[in-house]
């Protein structure tokens, strides 16, 4: 057994273990929600994301420390953008600036921006010649998103002054990867079968023949992969995206995976993100543990057609539908100021019952 086979399986395992939400906190809320002081149903997405948010943070659910995670890494299809590789590091250079869009929004949401270099300068191997990471990086890449996770969980509180009451109660993942998107249609095509033209979008903002080019190279891609697995087999969702994924989305899964162990939310961002959540849900699926990705909420959708494929395929509706097509968890960030509001309107909102005793 491999690397990443052996890591799906303790994987597998630990998914298969990880507690689920308190639906006695669940309960709490829905039945205050059906009580609450405004006709029944009148905020109907809102109170149902409240209900939600309670299973993940309990009774009396509050987003209080929400952190985005924005993880960086350069692709080896690069070219198949309407920008250069160098500028995915000029934008990892902004966010810890501080002076790029996400950080602009998340200084209005109250969220706080990390960002997690996963091979920036480094990029994967071109995905339509062959495997875009050894299995030897995969298990890097996700083990990295799994720290950057329970990095903030596992510090001394007397070494660095964190408290429980300053962990992150909210996760919004993000990426940035010049060439990010291809790759992320690939990943979405082996996982559900859809054709290249089906999921490959216009990204960075690519048309004409440069679109034409890019669909080709995803094709591409999932011939060599279909080629590659003739005889063996569907791959497993860690072997599609060791073969045509990118570093960022295997960390990404890794957030994931550890966010759903310690019982954190996930506000999910674009198609990209999407990419991963939708590998995690058909590896929780194959195994029989259909709950592996019930702690992600779409927070918005994309521009990108394959988006909305993915989305369906999770069983999700987005919070906002702004066409946005940024990346670096900017969809969700615009989403989350409604995540807030939400609980607030469950929290701070008089039942029936308590306005007229």
């Amino acid at each position: 057994m491999g690397r990443v086979a052996e890591l799906e399986h303790r994987v597998l395992a630990e998914l298969a273990a990880a507690p689920g939400p308190d639906h006695d906190s669940r309960h709490l809320v829905q039945a205050r929600v059906d009580d609450i002081l405004r006709p029944t149903g009148a905020l109907a997405r809102l109170d149902e994301l409240a209900v939600w948010l309670a299973g993940w943070l309990g009774a009396r659910p509050a987003v209080d420390h929400p952190a985005a995670v924005i993880f960086a890494a350069d692709h080896g299809v690069a070219e198949l953008s309407a920008f250069p590789a160098d500028v995915t590091a000029a934008m990892v250079t902004a966010f810890r600036s501080g002076r790029a869009s996400i950080s602009a929004m998340a200084s209005v949401a109250g969220a706080t921006v990390e960002v997690v270099d996963l091979g920036v300068g480094r990029p994967t191997d071109d995905i339509r010649r062959t495997a875009a990471m050894s299995e030897w990086r995969f298990v890097e890449a996700f083990e990295a998103g799994r720290q950057a996770v329970a990095r903030p969980f596992e510090s001394d509180p007397a070494s660095d002054d964190a408290t429980r009451q300053d962990l992150p109660d909210l996760l919004i993942l993000g990426e940035m990867g010049i060439g990010n998107t291809a790759s992320a249609a690939a990943v979405v095509g082996a996982l559900t079968g859809a054709e290249a033209s089906e999921v490959v979008g216009a990204g960075t903002g690519v048309d004409g023949d440069r679109l034409a080019a890019k669909v080709a190279g995803v094709e591409a891609a999932l011939a060599r992969l279909a080629d590659e697995a003739s005889g063996r087999g569907t791959p497993s969702p860690f072997e599609v995206m060791r073969q045509v994924g990118g570093t960022e989305l295997v960390a990404m899964m890794g957030a994931m995976v550890e966010a759903r162990v310690r019982s954190i939310p996930i506000l999910l961002d674009g198609y990209v993100v999407g990419a991963s959540a939708l590998a995690l849900h058909v590896l929780g699926a194959s195994a029989g543990t259909a709950a592996a990705a019930e702690h992600l909420w779409a927070g918005h959708c994309s521009a990108e057609p394959g988006h909305r494929l993915v989305l369906t395929e999770l069983g999700l509706r987005p919070l906002l539908d702004l066409d946005f097509r940024l990346g670096e968890a900017s969809g969700a960030m615009a989403a989350l100021p409604l995540v807030r509001m939400a609980c607030r309107l469950v929290t701070d909102v008089p039942t029936f019952a308590e306005w007229f005793e």
